[in-house]
């Protein structure tokens, strides 16, 4: 019996059901994705209150974003090494302290910069998850898996839909007090009733420096780090950079901004399952592909400036959908080449370089708006990267991937 097989067995004992470990893992997720973009929804509060500049703004909200991105790389290291039980309460209960120091300690841009910093411990839960659940579904069903795992990202709407309404009816402090309770109680039950599968593979030995260097070197690593910074930075950018243009280039006031920008992050979560479900029927590459020309087109058609209803709400909400399909997409892939043993780390490369795609783009649409007072060169920076990184998926991508396929059935 292979260990694939052994992940969907009956489970008896002290073992656990895969769908169960699958709802406590997403659910991780997206609490702690809720902690790490607590900053954004309040970033031209902020802006206001402390007198900052909007390139000001765009790096307290950017902070939180670029050391989740890279934290995923130690967390995924030792994800290999120690597992989920014990990575998930950790991570959860590390970022209680970051929470409530923004919550009630952080009152300049230095004090924001620093708590935004320890914050972005709360992005790294991703690669505690994907090597998860990985391990307790079988090859031909983890596309759907992990996308329905991807759906945690949600906790980035559930951060724009109530960070502003709470903080102005019970005060600023509230909405960070309330994310450290669920934060903790999460933790308690993940402690308690998570498990890792009996399919996963042996804990990873050596240090942990040689075994990402080991994980660099695999071809497939820095290609799918390519396509996840497009597809999950894209996203990324727009979760905590989207309010503030809203307010600043169609006058909303930061409520509405808030809940449009709330709608966006629902679409590419609920997307991003079906991005691995049509992964699991056809194959990840076509997939990317086709995501990534629309989401070009979109771009194109933001930068036009057109009226936000409807053409620029199709727009953006066009984008939703393609992005967080490609993400889903991403790591069906990601379930495909990643050698056994390595997905965590493997994980947390890929799932770095999809932060730090999240990382840039805000810079740039701040820098580029101060310096014209638009956003439309910022648009189509996106739209050549979108298409460039869709031919990049049909030639270098499919060619790698055939290959890959072609030594595994051998």
């Amino acid at each position: 019996m292979s260990r694939d097989d052994v992940a969907t067995e009956p489970t008896t004992g002290g073992a656990r059901s895969p769908a169960l470990m699958l709802a406590l893992a997403t659910g991780g997720f997206l609490v702690n994705f809720w902690a790490w973009n607590l900053i954004a929804p309040l970033g031209n509060t902020y802006g206001g209150e402390l007198d900052l500049t909007a390139f000001q703004v765009s790096v307290v909200v950017a902070v939180p974003v670029i050391v989740g991105s890279l934290g995923r790389i130690p967390v995924g290291a030792l994800t290999d090494r120690f597992g989920a039980r014990v990575m998930f309460p950790a991570v959860s209960l590390v970022t209680i302290v970051p929470t409530l120091f923004v919550g009630f300690v952080a009152n300049s841009f230095a004090m924001l910069i620093i708590g935004g910093f320890f914050l972005g411990i709360g992005g790294t839960a991703f690669a505690v998850g994907v090597p998860f659940v990985n391990a307790w579904y079988p090859p031909a069903r983890r596309g759907l898996a992990l996308g329905i795992f991807g759906t945690g990202t949600a906790g980035t709407a559930v951060a724009a839909f109530t960070t502003v309404g709470i903080a102005d009816s019970y005060g600023r402090p509230a909405p960070y007090v309330l994310v450290a309770v669920v934060l903790a109680l999460y933790a308690a039950v993940a402690w308690v009733v998570l498990r890792d599968s009996p399919a996963r593979p042996p804990a990873a030995t050596g240090s942990m420096l040689r075994r990402t260097w080991t994980t660099l070197k695999i071809p497939a690593t820095l290609q799918l780090s390519l396509i996840y910074a497009m597809g999950f930075g894209g996203f990324v950018a727009f979760s905590v950079y989207l309010p503030t243009y809203l307010i600043n280039d169609f006058g909303l006031d930061r409520s509405d901004a808030s809940f449009r920008t709330a709608g966006f992050i629902v679409l590419a979560v609920v997307a991003r399952p079906v991005g691995g479900w049509l992964s699991d029927r056809f194959h990840p590459v076509p997939v990317l592909t086709t995501c990534f020309v629309v989401a070009g087109a979109m771009a194109v058609l933001a930068a036009l400036r057109l009226e936000l209803l409807p053409a620029g709400t199709v727009a953006f909400l066009t984008m939703a959908a393609t992005l967080g399909a490609a993400s889903g997409a991403c790591f069906a892939l990601v379930a495909q080449v990643a050698p056994p043993g390595t997905v965590g780390s493997v994980t947390g490369i890929v799932g770095a370089a999809g932060g730090l795609g999240g990382f840039f783009p805000p810079l740039v649409m701040g820098a580029v708006y101060g310096a014209t007072d638009a956003y439309t060169l910022g648009f189509v920076l996106l739209a050549i990267s979108a298409l460039g990184v869709a031919a990049f998926c049909w030639w270098p991508v499919r060619r790698a991937s055939r290959q890959t396929t072609e030594r595994t059935t051998r």
